[in-house]
């Protein structure tokens, strides 16, 4: 009854062999990388809300539900690093469907890092049509976020699920930039 076995990387302590003798050494490297890479988006994005959340944002009419502003710097700082272990327990695996998974959340990142800038620093430009497309991205991210946790549930279920806060935090984010649109 050999087909009904599990994998070894299924079976209850079993080890897991990676390609090309992967070691804790550049485990390690492959999170710290991952680490630097949440905290690269994370320090460009918070260069673009710096100049102006304390400007223009300081006076908007934000939604009713909108937390303080200090509630943002911790929440993201946890998003960030629960994104980047999802990232490396998936990479790590080495399973089929990784590279997808990992170009999925490359998309999401990318989508991240521009949807700051568009919202915070756009605005004194274009006014309210900042904000809609800030909107539209943000949606765009809501759609990607999604698609990596689909995809990085089944070669990591921790990974999958280190997403879902940050899935929901875009989400209440996203009702956050329709009410600035709408009210702005």
């Amino acid at each position: 009854m050999q087909a009904q076995q599990q994998p070894a990387e299924r079976r209850p302590g079993a080890r897991r062999s990676h390609a090309g003798g992967t070691g804790a050494g550049s485990q390690a490297v492959a999170l710290v990388l991952f680490l630097a890479a949440s905290a690269l988006v994370a320090a460009l994005g918070g260069l673009a809300t710096a100049r102006h959340v304390n400007g223009w944002y300081a006076a908007a009419d934000t939604a009713p539900w909108s937390p303080p502003n200090w509630v943002f710097g911790p929440v993201w700082t946890f998003l960030y690093v629960a994104m980047a272990v999802a990232a490396w327990l998936v990479w790590r695996s080495r399973a089929a469907g990784s590279r997808a998974a990992l170009t999925a959340y490359g998309v999401q990142l990318a989508l991240n890092l521009l949807w700051t800038p568009v919202f915070f620093a756009l605005y004194p430009v274009l006014g309210t049509p900042a904000l809609w497309i800030a909107f539209g991205i943000i949606l765009a991210l809501a759609v990607a976020v999604a698609w990596t946790v689909v995809l990085f549930g089944p070669i990591s279920r921790t990974a999958g699920l280190l997403m879902l806060p940050y899935l929901s935090w875009v989400v209440f984010a996203s009702s956050l930039n329709l009410w600035a649109a709408l009210n702005n």
